[in-house]
């Protein structure tokens, strides 16, 4: 019987638009980076009943009563992640990757203090310092890049920037970086200067999770992440920190920068955490990393460069410049093929971020569905196809026939079934 047949009843126009992309997610190739596919377990826990509670506070010291089974959920989120990362303190609440990055600059930092972090077209996020968001406005911002050469963190140079402007926060981790990030060298460059360290794993934290990448953990303050990407939880945010800093995170996200929790989304995180410590999903990190390495070297074979020479995780940016397109052009290109990326900018880009010059590729979402190096191969194929004639519609219906078919054979579960 049809999960979703209240829906199509009261509102066909939304019923549509759902039906619509649970059908462009089961036809398409999604090589997003920062998506995934949860399982049915963790849509079921973000549909429940949970939803219905409002919950301020925490487990045990809630503003509202009828709160003992949402403190239930929380807790056993809390539990789960400070087991897998080795946490002391973990919040749970923020409702977004970037909400958990605000927290952490609204308990650490006052206004005008010195806060460095990693620049966009270098692969940091936005809410590293950018001055569209909040964390460019009120901070007085340093920000590093990648040596030119290399395309990789120069870390000779982010202990000069710190010397020379001695933040008082700085921020490792990334949004679009392709190569392992030494978490203990940036802790010795925080030492240095007095300042605290915070790392961003939103992209990274599944492969953290099951060791695959080195821990920041051990070497920060706080951690934040979201819950969605490698991690393949709900849409959401987290933050770990050590007991020190504890009451103050605490307090930054609750009542500082948010009311009520979302408890159906923290049901789903519990989910997810629980799924993150089984043996299948430590195997499912360990392919995500092989199928971005075998696809970035496929597309070297094909003549792309790969920035920063190709990738030790789960996402890769390709130089189309380097072939006489935009970013803006090949997204477009491939997404008429069935093929999702996302245009990005690359180190010491020229154009602007709606344009750019490269893609971003990633590989959780072509993971989730049983897709292994062989795939990648005709993938790979497929790509490069689409971009030697970025303008032949007949190049792109032949390839979204063939997209077609290797989804058929890597189907997803049905969410309206």
């Amino acid at each position: 019987m049809p999960v979703y047949v209240s829906l199509k009843g009261e509102d066909p126009e939304v019923y549509e638009a759902i039906a619509n992309e649970r059908q462009r997610q089961n036809q398409g190739l999604e090589l997003i980076a920062s998506e995934n596919f949860v399982s049915r377990a963790v849509m079921e826990a973000a549909g429940s009943v949970m939803t219905n509670k409002y919950a301020e506070g925490y487990p045990g010291r809630r503003y509202y009563g009828g709160c003992e089974f949402v403190d239930v959920v929380e807790r056993l989120a809390i539990e789960r992640a400070q087991a897998i990362f080795g946490a002391e303190h973990v919040n749970v609440q923020p409702h977004s990757g970037t909400q958990a990055n605000t927290a952490v600059y609204f308990s650490a930092l006052e206004p005008g203090d010195t806060l460095m972090g990693m620049d966009l077209s270098s692969g940091g996020h936005l809410s590293h310092g950018h001055p569209l968001s909040y964390s460019g406005r009120d901070f007085n911002v340093v920000s590093y890049g990648v040596d030119r050469e290399s395309e990789e963190i120069d870390y000779d140079e982010v202990a000069r920037l710190a010397r020379e402007h001695h933040p008082k926060l700085i921020v490792c981790g990334a949004s679009a970086y392709s190569r392992i990030i030494d978490f203990a060298r940036f802790r010795a460059i925080a030492d240095e200067v007095g300042a605290l360290l915070m790392a961003d794993i939103a992209h990274i934290a599944g492969l953290v999770a099951t060791g695959i990448h080195p821990s920041p953990v051990p070497h920060c303050q706080f951690v934040t992440t979201t819950t969605h990407k490698t991690l393949r939880g709900p849409r959401g945010g987290m933050i770990m920190t050590t007991e020190e800093h504890a009451k103050a995170i605490d307090r930054a996200v609750f009542p500082g920068l948010q009311g009520g929790p979302l408890m159906h989304i923290i049901a789903a995180k519990a989910v997810a955490l629980k799924e993150a410590q089984s043996e299948e999903f430590t195997s499912y990190q360990r392919q995500i990393v092989a199928n971005a390495s075998r696809l970035a070297a496929r597309l070297a074979e094909h003549g792309f460069r790969i920035v920063a020479g190709g990738t030790d995780n789960h996402v890769f940016l390709v130089d189309v410049g380097s072939r006489s397109l935009t970013g803006k052009v090949a997204q477009a290109a491939l997404e008429a093929a069935a093929i999702t990326v996302n245009k990005n900018t690359i180190p010491y880009d020229q154009q602007p971020p709606m344009v750019a010059s490269g893609i971003r590729i990633g590989t959780p979402a072509i993971t989730t569905r049983g897709m292994g190096e062989a795939e990648m191969d005709q993938v790979g194929d497929w790509i490069s196809e689409v971009l030697e004639a970025p303008e032949d519609e007949s190049v792109q219906a032949r390839v979204r026939e063939q997209v077609h078919a290797i989804c058929e054979r890597f189907p997803l579960y049905d969410p309206l079934s």
